[in-house]
């Protein structure tokens, strides 16, 4: 498959000669729920994981990617990250903050490099597929690599 535009996603993964895969999908009915993503792309669900932007109290600002049908668990958050709380980042600041549009976030590249946290399910993955930093295409790279290139530490984050 051809790949597309070049993203700071994938810019920054040939600089580090990350091997990845691109896959795009349809996104003129601006849906955005990873599960129709993961249909729209031909991949199960569990290896398509979001990229969410928080806030703490002690963190000013922290990344959380997680498995695109689990639900963040605010409190685990806090405990993992070292923070008493943790908030979602207001909508209209995430693209000033991290140069990323909503449905286009990813982990990789981002304006500033935050501190990074991965569902520790992924541990159990060979693959996993994040956003490629915009609007209908996503990256598929090992764990390792993902977990190599924003220095993600695994932990529990979600709702079980």
């Amino acid at each position: 498959m051809a790949k597309p535009v070049k993203t700071n996603v994938l810019r920054h993964l040939d600089a580090a000669k990350i091997p990845y895969e691109t896959r795009e999908y349809d996104v003129s009915d601006e849906n955005y729920d990873g599960k129709l993503v993961a249909a729209k792309v031909g991949l199960p669900a569990e290896m398509i994981y979001k990229t969410l932007v928080l806030t703490g109290d002690k963190t000013k600002y922290l990344v959380c990617v997680i498995p695109v049908e689990m639900e963040l668990d605010l409190k685990a958050v806090a405990r993992a990250t070292g923070n008493k709380s943790v908030a979602m980042l207001p909508q209209k600041e995430l693209l000033p903050l991290t140069g990323y549009l909503r449905g286009g976030c990813s982990p990789i590249g981002m304006k500033k490099a935050f501190p990074t946290f991965l569902q520790e399910d992924a541990q159990l993955l060979e693959r996993i597929s994040v956003s490629a930093g915009v609007r209908g295409c996503q990256v598929i790279l090992s764990v390792d690599a993902l977990t190599a290139c924003t220095g993600a530490q695994f932990a529990a984050l979600c709702r079980e």
